[in-house]
């Protein structure tokens, strides 16, 4: 005679082992913590000293502009052409009239790729743009 259990081999498992599941999750969430602070640093640059602390401008408004020194554009951390980059704020600028440039060159950088910014913001009617530097040091 058989000792087994009377049921079926064929039943189904009513319970779902999660043990594996959570060790997934744990890992995306460790790889998750390493990577993200990698994906949010922009590019390195030397911010010239000075100016003056900024009025409140709400963050949806801000469009954040680099120069490197080499002469590259980057829009909100990704790589343009300067004609991309003008097609882009104007069209940002048709939909929100508050819209701010922040213009981030660095201190070494050539003056000629700073002044295209701001020649193409003034020719397309963006008066508002702000050359950002770092605080002075006392």
């Amino acid at each position: 005679m058989r000792r087994f259990s009377q049921r079926s081999h064929l039943v189904t498992l009513s319970e779902i082992n999660i043990t594996p599941l959570l060790d997934l999750a744990f890992v995306l969430l460790i790889i998750f913590i390493i990577t993200t602070p990698l994906l949010e640093q922009s590019i390195s640059l030397k911010l010239p000293e000075g100016g003056r602390p900024d009025n409140p401008v709400n963050p949806r408004d801000i469009r954040t502009v680099e120069v490197t020194t080499d002469g590259r554009y980057l829009l909100n951390k990704q790589p343009i052409s300067i004609d991309m980059l003008e097609q882009q704020l104007v069209q940002d600028f048709k939909y929100n009239e508050n819209l701010v440039v922040y213009i981030r060159a660095d201190e070494m950088g050539r003056n000629k790729d700073l002044y295209a910014i701001i020649d193409r913001c003034q020719r397309n009617g963006i008066t508002r743009y702000s050359l950002r530097t770092n605080p002075v040091r006392r």
